[in-house]
């Protein structure tokens, strides 16, 4: 049976209480990589994974995800400023559909809206260079997506 598929909120009502997650920002040529701890407060870069085959990149994040005994997967939804879902977002959800096949792993898709600018305006004001962010950005992208998922769920818990 495929891994339920929500809006990040629903996806929580699912995770046990406790229990790392992995963040994923899904490029065209790059998956960025991140990871919580398990009482989910502080998100961490993992690795940029260079995209080749499906099955080979979700065989890697499985196994990120089994290394670090995650208990949910949340993936990076690019909605466009307007609210309104385009090819990105359309392409995303069928890797998430994809990717449930493959794990029982719920996966919580999060709104990702201006992620990957803020992280280059980020690396940018600390001087980090063109190529050295070429290589970051993706990755550091997947941390900014988790860590705003995290601070919502933690939003979430205190109502």
């Amino acid at each position: 049976m495929p891994a339920p598929i929500h809006p990040l909120v629903e996806a929580a009502a699912i995770w046990p209480a406790r229990g790392a997650l992995i963040g994923l920002d899904l490029g065209t040529k790059t998956i960025g990589v991140a990871v919580c701890d398990p009482d989910r407060k502080v998100a961490t870069g993992v690795e940029t994974i260079r995209t080749t085959k499906f099955t080979s990149d979700a065989a890697r994040l499985l196994a990120l995800a089994t290394e670090r005994s995650a208990v949910g997967i949340v993936l990076g939804l690019p909605i466009n400023m307007d609210g309104s879902e385009g090819p990105r977002a359309q392409s995303t959800r069928a890797f998430a559909r994809n990717l449930a096949r493959l794990t029982e792993l719920p996966i919580g898709l999060w709104d990702e809206r201006l992620s990957t600018a803020a992280v280059e305006r980020e690396l940018i004001a600390n001087d980090v260079s063109r190529a050295k962010r070429a290589q970051v950005i993706d990755e550091h992208a997947a941390i900014f997506i988790l860590q705003g998922a995290l601070d919502r769920l933690a939003t979430l818990s205190k109502s």
